[in-house]
């Protein structure tokens, strides 16, 4: 299947874990990667190794906790690219400080990275998917299950289920564009529920990419990249929750 060759990915927070899996999995099925990450290290790894293995990337610095900034994000990508057909949101902080305790900078900054950052990037990509005449859209969120909520976590799981209203709202929202727009959750989840996923379907469609994300966020991966196939074509504003290890 060569459905992703030469499409532009751009994925905030590449520079580590799922969101530099997700690079390095497009990239292998041809496509382009505008890898952001505002820690320049980590992110020049997650390019060096799509170049090594043949694909194309280009790294972009920025901190896509404020609209400025992504606005220059989305510009740079247009300059070298000319359209963005995939978006991937991974980037997130994770504060460790109690209700009682987290001082304002601290809650701000955590809402201004998780639901912030998703939400100018949906706004500034979707313009340009607009203009295309569609594409495609996917969060990625974590740990809002009740047995995964633990003291320090408060603001950030306010962020999270942010993302969740923000998805399902980008979904009706952009739908007349042909911008499709889904959230998957990394970690069981006793909170959200997705009433048209098909995980057989997803199995099938699997099958086609054997060699595709072999490691630590496997299926997580491979979720993302069917989100964004054809073969999804019909799901927009869904939250599916996927374990690291298992469906």
């Amino acid at each position: 299947m060569d459905e992703f060759i030469g499409k532009v990915v751009l994925i905030t927070g590449a520079g580590r874990g799922a969101g530099r899996g997700i690079a390095t999995a497009f990239s292998s099925l041809g496509a382009v990667i505008a890898a952001n990450d505002i820690n320049p290290l980590s992110l020049e790894e997650t390019v060096s190794q799509v170049l090594q293995a043949g694909g194309k990337a280009e790294a972009y610095i920025f901190d896509i906790a404020k609209r400025m900034p992504i606005e220059g994000l989305v510009t740079q990508v247009l300059d070298r690219f000319g359209r963005i057909d995939i978006l991937v949101n991974h980037a997130s902080v994770q504060p460790d400080a109690s209700l009682l305790e987290m001082d304002e900078w601290e809650f701000h900054r955590t809402l201004d990275v998780n639901l912030g950052g998703p939400f100018f990037t949906m706004q500034q990509v979707g313009r340009v998917m607009r203009q295309q005449g569609g594409g495609v859209m996917v969060n990625l969120i974590s740990a809002l299950g009740s047995e995964r909520i633990r003291k320090g976590h408060a603001a950030y799981i306010a962020s999270q289920a942010g993302v969740i209203g923000l998805t399902r709202a980008a979904a009706q929202e952009f739908s007349i564009y042909d911008i499709r727009v889904n959230t998957v959750c990394h970690g069981s989840t006793d909170m959200v529920s997705s009433q048209d996923w098909d995980a057989t379907t997803f199995h099938h469609w699997l099958e086609s990419f054997p060699n595709v994300g072999q490691d630590d966020y496997h299926n997580l991966v491979s979720v993302v990249l069917f989100l964004c196939s054809d073969a999804a074509c019909s799901l927009t504003g869904q939250v599916i929750p996927v374990e690291l290890g298992r469906l």
